[in-house]
């Protein structure tokens, strides 16, 4: 008897993990480059009753009785469907049509993301350094930051979507190339990336060392959009319904300790 109250109590965990993760999901909704998430379940052990059965006649049959101890959550497993582009004002945001990731440094510490929404901020050397919002430093080819250089007046700049060439607009409409290229990553497996918050993911022994996309063979390469960013990949009429689906799954398992609790109250009650 005792089973059923752990397999529902197990499975009330899961579900609660599942209810958190949709709800993070829905939070999300208009987070630059959000990539939803979905909780995937495993079985626990089983108990074996009988190794064997048998028929009618006795005879052993192949068939044994087992019985499930309940779930837990095995992962969570994130989408990378691709966001939708938004037009926005700013020529320095930047939106990547494909799989690649953007280098983004803190210090020596070297993260991925997807949200372009970049600006030019001061470095301590007074150079306009490309760089997220939060500060950190948008990466070129050569592992170093895009800087544009003391000639380039404030007109604006352009980046080629092909290759991610950065050029500074002349006063006079003609633009100049700074031999700068924005460096764009894939990874062999972009579910196992760690995520560290603002946006940013970073690689580990799953995920697999990031793949350059310009000088690697095979590699679909992708482009770059400027003037564009990334919208959240979460889809709320089907959040809402995987909502619906784990609170039912939830109160199915209570239903299930509810019941269980009953019989063992009449068990209890037959000695009177």
């Amino acid at each position: 008897m005792m089973r059923s109250l752990w397999s529902a109590a197990s499975g009330m965990k899961g579900q609660q993990t599942a209810v958190d993760t949709i709800a993070n999901n829905l939070a999300n909704v208009n987070t630059l480059a959000y990539k939803s998430q979905s909780t995937q379940f495993k079985t626990l052990l089983y108990q074996t009753m009988e190794a064997t059965s048998t028929n009618a006649e006795g005879e052993a049959k192949p068939t044994s009785a087992q019985v499930g101890l309940g779930t837990r959550v095995g992962s969570l497993n994130t989408s990378f469907a691709q966001g939708a582009a938004q037009a926005v004002d700013s020529l320095t945001s930047l939106y990547i049509d494909g799989e690649g990731f953007f280098a983004v440094a803190d210090g020596d510490e070297i993260f991925y993301t997807r949200a372009g929404n970049f600006t030019w901020a001061i470095d301590d050397n007074g150079a306009r350094v490309l760089s997220t919002n939060e500060g950190y430093k948008v990466l070129g080819r050569n592992g170093e930051p895009i800087v544009l250089p003391e000639a380039a007046g404030s007109e604006g700049f352009a980046v080629n979507e092909d290759n991610g060439m950065v050029s500074y607009r002349n006063a006079d409409g003609t633009y100049t190339e700074t031999g700068q290229y924005i460096a764009l990553y894939q990874f062999t497996n972009r579910v196992g990336l760690a995520k560290e918050g603002e946006n940013l993911y970073q690689a580990t022994l799953a995920s697999g060392d990031p793949i350059s996309e310009w000088n690697t063979a095979g590699v679909s390469t992708s482009s770059l959009k400027q003037g564009y960013i990334e919208a959240s990949n979460v889809n709320v009429a089907d959040e809402m319904v995987n909502l619906i689906i784990a609170q039912r799954a939830y109160e199915m398992n209570s239903k299930a300790i509810t019941t269980t609790d009953t019989m063992l109250e009449q068990a209890n009650n037959l000695k009177r």
